[in-house]
């Protein structure tokens, strides 16, 4: 009886963690998971946890030259200047770690 019980309980367990890891899907800034530099058309607004030397090194790695002036906008994307093909542009780095030009 023991046994059957403790089974229960462990089934109520873990169903009750599924449903509420379910309950909101897409309700919160997932953290970046690989280190590949994604480029996109438009920036995602949210919080975002990267340092200046960290949205710096990320705008390198997709291969832009000279990255100056970075400043956090009200959206939560680092935004600057770099240059790449000999051509100075205007970067962003959103909190996915998505790099935009303008």
């Amino acid at each position: 009886m023991k046994r059957i019980i403790l089974a229960a309980a462990a089934v109520a367990a873990l169903s009750s963690s599924a449903l509420a890891q379910s309950a909101h899907p897409g309700s919160h800034n997932p953290a970046i998971k690989d280190s590949d530099v994604g480029h996109v058309a438009t920036p995602a607004s949210g919080s975002n946890s990267f340092t200046e030397a960290q949205a710096r090194g990320r705008i390198a790695k997709a291969g832009y030259a000279s990255v100056s002036k970075l400043a956090k906008d009200r959206d939560g994307v680092w935004r600057g200047v770099a240059m790449r093909h000999g051509k100075r542009v205007q970067v962003g780095l959103d909190y996915k770690g998505n790099v935009t030009t303008r």
